[in-house]
């Protein structure tokens, strides 16, 4: 897309906001959108080369990112206060850019206890253009044959409960509420090993999100070829 092509699309009123709006409003989980610079949302879709007629190009804009149930789970957009990691420092790029950053796929989401969200550009063997998940009780991208949009409207109004009922306890809620959305949970022993301890008997502290995503990603090369049930000894870099 040239220049005056991009300038032409990005400004064309057309926007899905209003449609993000919509599920919002009527989400069956609760939602807090982060207040957005309306300068970095347009500084955002320019270096993504994403238009607002798409939802993450529009939560992009007119975000600094979504917190789903309480805070569980984010959706990356400009960066605020509350997130100042947004759709560009999670994909390498800019202030604060992640190191170990994903090729061919771009990161969209994560939640709390260090699960990652990634729009798949040909990164995993799987369908582009789906949301890929690494999840943190196996350090494996997993397609939810979802595409983005399906992704958004499942965060609003499907069972996250559910999703989460292995490494939720008791007091999560109560717990994360002082959290900010570039904070983790890390849990010891990690969600990925092999025990039977129970979420509630394992340890958790708070710590930055991109600690976690490094520290994930530092083990996942490790064991990526390990046949399942291999004992290791783990070599972490500070």
């Amino acid at each position: 897309m040239s220049e005056q092509d991009f300038e032409k699309q990005a400004n064309m009123t057309d926007s899905s906001w209003p449609l993000v709006q919509r599920w919002i409003s009527s989400a069956r989980n609760s939602v807090e959108v982060l207040n957005s610079d309306r300068k970095l949302g347009e500084a955002v879709l320019h270096q993504l080369r994403i238009t607002s007629r798409s939802p993450m190009g529009a939560i992009a804009l007119e975000t600094g990112g979504i917190f789903f149930d309480h805070g569980w789970l984010r959706f990356l957009g400009s960066g605020s206060e509350r997130m100042r990691g947004n759709l560009l420092s999670w994909n390498g790029i800019g202030n604060g850019a992640v190191g170990n950053k994903l090729r061919n796929a771009y990161i969209v989401a994560h939640d709390i206890v260090g699960g990652f969200f990634a729009i798949n550009g040909g990164e995993f063997s799987g369908k582009r253009g789906e949301v890929f998940y690494l999840a943190p009780d196996t350090l494996r991208w997993e397609s939810l044959q979802m595409s983005y949009s399906q992704f958004l409207y499942w965060s609003c109004f499907g069972n996250l409960g559910e999703f989460y009922q292995t490494s939720r306890w008791s007091s999560w809620e109560n717990d994360i509420l002082a959290m900010n959305g570039d904070q983790g949970i890390s849990v010891y022993p990690f969600l990925w090993s092999n025990t039977n301890t129970p979420i509630e008997a394992r340890s958790r502290r708070i710590v930055p999100m991109i600690e976690l995503w490094n520290l994930e990603q530092n083990i996942a090369a490790q064991i990526r070829d390990l046949p399942e049930g291999t004992q290791i000894q783990l070599h972490i870099d500070e």
